[in-house]
């Protein structure tokens, strides 16, 4: 069985593959455990010092070479395997985010935190948690067929998925691109990633995959609407910043509808934070909007940024002020190689019983 399969075979509790001394159903109260934990103990990015603790002393434990303080929190840990072969890697990210939890689980989260001037609660509202009790599950399974193992695997635990923002909004590090500068994939080189995401809208049971193209781009939105400030009681005194960005927002929402053609490839503009003003009656000197913009190709992403800068510039100047336009540039689109994906498939087909 070639190393691929294998890992595969151990990520999703089902049937035990011949000759393994742990499987999958054998740890999946360990899981359920693990993950309930994490859960109830979030930490936002550059801060999983108690997870990354947690993941470095359960990958010790198994014998592996382990490697923390990866990009300030991540942890790695190598498997050599007792033959020969290619190096793969499994990755599954650990940050959770700035939400307050609204359940009444008895693992419910209970964190909180002051973010960007805000009092809040932190959750892993993205499942990370599963993802690092996922992948322990697996380096034990794997740890345990190391003789068999014809290659190395190695398992890379990433912090700040979600990444660290300053009080602007502004991205200022991920933990994925820091990992690579401080050479994760190096040493020994990877020749093949594998990732997976847990998709709370599907059905228990169902594997989703997708080859080539199959998560957007991300980009960071920052417009800052400069206006001029006046009493509430004397608005046409002043230029207001407010009324200029809601216009903007509006205007935001036909470039999805009316410049991007989306029977081609979807796209995204979602505006998510809006700050101006300290008082009721006073139109404040400026506005400050954040948001971010999902796009699956170059040329889509050429054009949404374009229309974003026209549109914002002209609203404002149509209003009577000045909008400053920042677009920070994230990842690019996530791209699955075919041909590792039709390799996949028949394992992927096993363990869920079918193919849709």
């Amino acid at each position: 069985m070639s190393i691929t399969r294998v890992i595969y075979f151990t990520i999703f509790f089902g049937r035990c593959p011949n000759g393994f001394k742990a499987c999958p159903d054998a740890l999946k109260d360990q899981v359920i455990a693990w993950r309930r934990d994490f859960h109830e103990h979030p930490e936002l990015g550059n801060q999983e010092f108690r997870t990354a603790g947690i993941i470095a002393a359960h990958l010790k434990s198994l014998g592996l070479e382990v490697q923390e303080k990866v990009a300030i929190t991540g942890v790695v840990g190598i498997l050599r395997g007792g033959k020969p072969g290619p190096v793969v890697a499994l990755r599954a990210d650990m940050d959770a985010l700035p939400v307050t939890e609204r359940g009444n689980l008895p693992f419910k989260s209970k964190v909180e935190v002051v973010y960007n001037g805000q009092k809040t609660g932190v959750m892993h509202a993205c499942g990370h948690d599963s993802h690092v009790a996922m992948l322990m599950a697996v380096a034990q399974i794997l740890a345990s067929e190391k003789a068999n193992l014809a290659g190395t695997v190695k398992f890379i635990f990433q912090p700040s998925e979600e990444g660290v923002y300053n009080d602007k909004g502004e991205k200022i590090i991920s933990g994925a691109e820091l990992m690579v500068k401080e050479g994760v994939l190096e040493n020994p080189k990877v020749d093949a990633i594998f990732g997976l995401h847990i998709e709370a809208q599907s059905d228990l049971g169902l594997i989703e995959y997708k080859p080539e193209a199959t998560m957007a781009g991300v980009d960071q939105l920052d417009i800052k609407v400069n206006g001029k400030q006046a009493h509430g009681a004397y608005p046409w005194a002043g230029v207001d910043p407010i009324v200029i960005s809601s216009q903007i927002v509006l205007g935001l929402q036909t470039i999805v509808s009316r410049s991007v053609n989306i029977s081609e490839n979807p796209a995204i503009v979602t505006v998510g934070a809006i700050h101006s003003g300290i008082r009721q009656n006073i139109i404040p000197e400026s506005a400050h909007m954040i948001g971010t913009i999902r796009t699956f190709d170059p040329a889509q992403r050429e054009l949404v940024h374009r229309r974003i800068n026209e549109i914002a510039t002209n609203i404002a100047i149509s209003g009577g002020g000045k909008a400053d336009v920042t677009i920070g540039t994230g990842y690019p689109v996530t791209y699955n190689n075919p041909k590792l994906v039709e390799n996949m498939l028949p394992t992927l087909v096993g363990i869920s019983g079918k193919e849709g």
